[in-house]
C-alpha cells in the first residue's frame, strides 16, 4: 500500500465546557488544510463546567486523546521541548483565553518555532463585545462566525489601536443537516406529527417567574394543539453544567406542572432533534441559527420583551420575533434573507462549505512561513495594570505569565484523595448554585 501523501497536522484543543469542546473540535477540523491528516488531542480545562462523560457522548465529537487539565498543566504540556503541535485552538471563556495566551507567550519565549494559536466564539455574540474581544486579542486568528461579527470585531480592535489582522471570517462549525422542505400533512395521519421544539437555555431567562411563564406557555401550546408533538429540548441534566450556570432547571419546574401526553422533555444532539422539527422556538439560543440554516420555521420569543439581557435583541431585523399568542394562533415566521445572509447561515450554492476557505488559506500560509512572531496580547501589565493580574491569578499565573508558587504539577497524576476532593468540591459548588443561591436571593427580596 502506498504511503499517504497527506501532511500530518497535530492540533490541540483546550475547552472549558461541552459546548466549547464541540465548537473547538469541529472548528479544528473545519479550518485545517484539506490535504492534512489531522491528529486531534483534546484538553478539558478543569472547572465548574468541565463536561461529564454523558455530555461528551452527546456532543458526538471524537478525539485521538482527551484528558482533564488545569491551565498550568496545559501550559507545561505546550511548553515541552518535544511538543510537536502545529495548531492550538482555545475554546474558552475570554478571561481563560487571555491567561493562556500570556502563559503560552512565556512558555514559547525565545523559541524559533511555535504552534499557531486560534480562538473565537461558540455562538451569537450579544453581550460583552469589547470585553470578550480584547481578552481574545493576541491569538494568531480570532474567528468571527459571520460577516456581521467580522465587521464588529475589526471595529473594536481598530478603535483601541490594537492590530485587527487576526480577525478572520468563518461560520459556525456545527451547521448542517438536511434542509427543511415543509411538513407533509400526511405525516400527521401517519408516522410523525407536526413537531414544535422549544430550545431551552441554561441562563436565559434567569428568574423563576419568567422560566415558569415560558414553561406554562409551552405546555399551554401542547394542550391547545393536541395533534402536535411539543418538545422541551434541554441542554443538561440536573447536576451538570454547560457554558452557563443553570440555577432553575426546567426539569424541576415541570415537576409541579401537569403536562399533556403530547408534551415531553428531550436531550441529545441538537442536529438530531432538528431532523424532526417543524417549528423551533427559543429566546436567543444559537439553536435558532442552526434552525435557520436548515430553513426550519424559527421563532425568537418577544413575550418577555426584546432586551439585551435576554440576547434576543440580536435578532432585531431577522423577521423571527414573535410571541406565544401569535404562535398559538398559527403564525409561521418568514426570515429576512438579507439578515440571515449576514449571519453566515442559510447560505445558497454550497457557500457554507467555502466559509472556512479564508481561514484554511491563512493557516496554510502561516504554517509554511515557519517562524511566527511572539504572541502579543493587547492587555499587558502596562496597558491594563489593574485588570490583567487578577485574570492571570485566577489561573495560577503571575503577571509575567509564569506559574505561581503552589500551582498544580503536571508531571504526576492527582492522588485518589485529591481526585475525591475535586469531585466533592465541584458537587458542593453545583449544589450551592442550584439550591443555596436561589434561596439566599429570595430571602434578600423579603
Amino acid at each position: 500500500m502506498p504511503a499517504s501523501t497527506k501532511k500530518s497536522l497535530r492540533v490541540a484543543v483546550l475547552a472549558d465546557s461541552d459546548t466549547r469542546w464541540k465548537w473547538g473540535s469541529l472548528t479544528a477540523n473545519r479550518i485545517s488544510p484539506v490535504e492534512s491528516d489531522i491528529r486531534l488531542d483534546g484538553f478539558l480545562l478543569r472547572g465548574r463546567a468541565t463536561p461529564t462523560p454523558r455530555q461528551l457522548e452527546e456532543v458526538g465529537v471524537r478525539a485521538d486523546s482527551l484528558r482533564e487539565v488545569t491551565a498550568v498543566e496545559f501550559l507545561r504540556e505546550m511548553g515541552r521541548e518535544d511538543s510537536a503541535y502545529d495548531v492550538v485552538v482555545l475554546a474558552l471563556v475570554g478571561g481563560a483565553v487571555q491567561a493562556v495566551l500570556h502563559g503560552l507567550a512565556r512558555a514559547w519565549d525565545g523559541r524559533a518555532k511555535r504552534p499557531l494559536v486560534v480562538t473565537g466564539y461558540v455562538g451569537v455574540v450579544y453581550e460583552k463585545l469589547a470585553d470578550g474581544l480584547l481578552l481574545r486579542h493576541g491569538a494568531d486568528l480570532v474567528l468571527a462566525n459571520s460577516r456581521q461579527d467580522a465587521d464588529r470585531f475589526r471595529a473594536v480592535y481598530e478603535g483601541v489601536g490594537a492590530d485587527a489582522g487576526s480577525v478572520t471570517e468563518v461560520a459556525l462549525p456545527f451547521l448542517g443537516g438536511a434542509a427543511y422542505t415543509g411538513h407533509d400533512p400526511a405525516a400527521e395521519r401517519g408516522s410523525r406529527p407536526y413537531t414544535v421544539v422549544f430550545a431551552a437555555q441554561p441562563s436565559v431567562p434567569e428568574n423563576r417567574r419568567d422560566r415558569t411563564y415560558l414553561l406554562d406557555r409551552l405546555i399551554g401550546h401542547a394542550r391547545l394543539h393536541p395533534d402536535r408533538e411539543v418538545l422541551l429540548k434541554l441542554r443538561s441534566k440536573p447536576g451538570e453544567h454547560t457554558t452557563h450556570i443553570e440555577e432553575l432547571p426546567y426539569q424541576k419546574l415541570v415537576q409541579k406542572a401537569d403536562p399533556p401526553a403530547n408534551f415531553r422533555l428531550v436531550y441529545g444532539h441538537m442536529g438530531e432533534v432538528l431532523d424532526r422539527t417543524d417549528l423551533l422556538v427559543t429566546i436567543s439560543s444559537t439553536a435558532a441559527l442552526e434552525s435557520l440554516h436548515r430553513r426550519i420555521p424559527t421563532v425568537v420569543l418577544s413575550d418577555l420583551g426584546v432586551r439585551e439581557a435576554l440576547g434576543n435583541h440580536h435578532f432585531v431585523g431577522s423577521g423571527c420575533l414573535a410571541s406565544w399568542d401569535q404562535l398559538d394562533a398559527g403564525h409561521r415566521p418568514e426570515p429576512d434573507p438579507a439578515w440571515v445572509a449576514r449571519q453566515g447561515v442559510a447560505a445558497e450554492g454550497g457557500a457554507y462549505e467555502t466559509a472556512f476557505d479564508a481561514a484554511r488559506q491563512r493557516i496554510t500560509a502561516l504554517l509554511a512561513a515557519g517562524e511566527l512572531p511572539p504572541l502579543a496580547p493587547y492587555y499587558t501589565p502596562v496597558t491594563a495594570p489593574g485588570y490583567l493580574p487578577g485574570i492571570l491569578a485566577r489561573h495560577h499565573l503571575g503577571p509575567d505569565g509564569s506559574p505561581l508558587p503552589g500551582a498544580p504539577a503536571a508531571d504526576r497524576e492527582p492522588s485518589p484523595v485529591r481526585q475525591f476532593v475535586r469531585k466533592a468540591a465541584r458537587g458542593a459548588y453545583r449544589h450551592g448554585v442550584q439550591r443555596v443561591a436561589p434561596v439566599i436571593r429570595r430571602m434578600g427580596e423579603l
